[in-house]
């Protein structure tokens, strides 16, 4: 899996209903058996608790480690999704939490255990910890259908013999402004499937909603796909792509989807059974086999790779590995405490090899490292070559209170599913096109303003990295959307002028540019206010300039 996608994006936040058809699933699908009767898969033990409360929550896990299933900070959503090979956004119905509660799950299964075998495992314990109960249906779902367009197709067929392959270019996003950032795809032998995965993936900022293949291509083809990164006016949209370069047709409309529909589900798992701790210990820590640390070159652009069950570093600064490993903005200093100049000063070049506790399968059959322990193993990676110890501690720091000025947000149904989504909310609007320096656009449906509050440092990288405190008095739940300009917009567009108007928004820019603050107080009427306040910071008791020797 190669990781520079996702450093990118991270250094770049961190800166900155009619029915067709029915049936019935109430229980899971049981499994293949060769006797007379199936029992349905179950995981041979299995813990399930809800996730600790923590500033950033992400999901991560969904795979066998050797003989443990780890889920983490997932969802309901998340957990029916993997379990049954359905897009969340085809999840329907159900109580309003089931995007907004997260829940922690460590089960065992033996090391053969099959992916496949693994979803029904993951059915069953959704049945029997949850009392969850569903049934699938047909809806016309919003969905991004690709076509072959009345053009005909540009796309070459490829031979049957020719190894598919996909390879991945882009260039920096985080240009100055009015300079287009493009994305590009070389594909070889490539299915319409991977095409529409590939297209769901990539394309992200144009199409928020699931892509389905309606042109009924068999076979693989070999094309070359090239976009402008976000939605611009003088850009070539990935609407506009797809038809020019590939000859295909790529229209949001309603279409007839396979889904599950939630008919029941309880909000607190069943208890674990008593002295699961002693038969189900945590798995040993996650940590590099081989750690091989050198002096970066003085020119070296800071950049990550990941190869296999390789890391490949060059470049980077003590700083950003601990903000990395504890999910930390390394741009404010107020979040690590006690830091020596060496760890911005110093910059380093890291090859390391996973330890075998810390890979999984990849879709290739071969071990590659699991992403979501790597801030983990960076920890004890620290620790034992740096010799770090650190600990965390609340100190009085410039944090956000959320404060209500004159809301004009529209009362939520109850019943709406809560939660927030990247893209343009039901009347398909979306600012970005025309004003091209709004790069994010947010639809929020059912929220308080209390979990608004908790979920600002997720939605909003590069503005918000410690918790927010609600302090609006504001008791109901709301729908809206949110468009504002990333930080990285902000950073890069050249400074405004100065104001002598007290009262001048905080991050005017010549450009158009809006900060998230200015943003929430223009069109949700609840600012953003500084105040200090106490809050979770690293304080690093011990580190050394030079690592142990390799």
């Amino acid at each position: 899996m190669i990781i520079k996608r996702i450093l990118a994006g991270l250094i770049l936040a961190l800166i900155s209903s009619p029915v067709f058809s029915q049936s019935l699933v109430s229980e899971p699908a049981p499994a293949a058996s060769s006797g007379a009767a199936s029992t349905p898969a179950t995981f041979e033990l299995a813990d399930v608790h809800v996730s600790a409360k923590a500033t950033n929550t992400f999901f991560t896990g969904g795979s066998l480690r050797g003989d443990r299933y780890i889920l983490h900070n997932a969802t309901m959503v998340d957990m029916i999704s993997l379990a049954y090979g359905m897009d969340g956004d085809n999840v329907l119905s159900g109580p309003a939490w089931l995007n907004f509660d997260r829940f922690d799950v460590t089960a065992h299964a033996p090391r053969t255990t099959s992916p496949d075998d693994v979803k029904l495992m993951l059915q069953t314990l959704l049945a029997d910890r949850f009392h969850l109960v569903l049934h699938k249906d047909t809806h016309p779902v919003p969905s991004y259908v690709l076509r072959v367009d009345k053009g005909g197709l540009k796309m070459k067929q490829a031979e049957e013999s020719e190894a598919s392959s996909l390879e991945e270019h882009h260039t920096p996003t985080d240009l100055p402004p009015g300079v287009p950032a493009y994305y590009s795809v070389t594909c070889h032998n490539r299915t319409m499937a991977q095409t529409r995965q590939m297209l769901q993936d990539f394309a992200s900022q144009y199409l928020p909603k699931p892509v389905v293949d309606a042109t009924d291509l068999k076979g693989g083809y070999d094309f070359d796909l090239h976009w402008t990164w976000q939605p611009k006016p003088d850009g070539l949209t990935i609407f506009d792509a797809v038809d020019k370069q590939l000859g295909l047709k790529l229209a949001l409309e309603q279409y007839p989807t396979p889904v599950l529909v939630v008919d029941k589900v309880e909000e607190k798992p069943t208890p674990n059974a008593v002295g699961l701790d002693k038969v189900l210990p945590p798995p040993p820590p996650a940590e590099f086999d081989v750690v091989v640390l050198n002096p970066s070159k003085p020119d070296a652009q800071g950049q990550g790779r990941i190869t296999g069950n390789q890391v490949n570093v060059t470049g980077l600064p003590l700083k950003f590995l601990i903000s990395f490993a504890w999910n930390l903005n390394p741009n404010d200093d107020e979040l690590i405490a006690n830091a020596p100049k060496f760890v911005s000063q110093d910059h380093w070049d890291i090859l390391a090899k996973a330890a075998p506790e810390a890979q999984a399968i990849g879709p290739d059959g071969k071990p590659q490292l699991d992403f979501d322990l790597l801030p983990h193993m960076i920890q004890t990676m620290l620790a034992e070559r740096f010799q770090m110890k650190s600990h965390f501690e609340d100190r009085t720091i410039e944090a956000f209170n959320l404060v209500a000025v004159s809301p004009k947000m529209k009362k939520a149904d109850p019943l709406g599913r809560t939660g927030c989504k990247e893209g343009p909310g039901p009347d398909g609007k979306d600012p970005r096109i025309a004003d091209p320096i709004l790069g994010r656009l947010l639809y929020c449906q059912n929220i308080t303003m209390a979990q608004l509050a908790e979920m600002l440092p997720n939605l909003a990288g590069g503005y918000v990295f410690t918790p927010v405190l609600d302090a609006t008095g504001l008791k109901d739940a709301y729908d809206f959307t949110l468009s504002f300009s990333t930080a990285g917009q902000l950073h890069s567009a050249p400074p405004p002028p100065p104001s002598s108007d007290p009262n001048a928004p905080s991050t005017a820019d010549p450009n158009g540019g809006l900060s998230l603050p200015d943003a929430m107080a223009k069109q949700l009427g609840v600012k953003l206010v500084k105040e200090k306040r106490p809050s979770p910071v690293l304080v690093i008791d011990h580190i050394e300039e030079k690592p142990t020797d390799n």
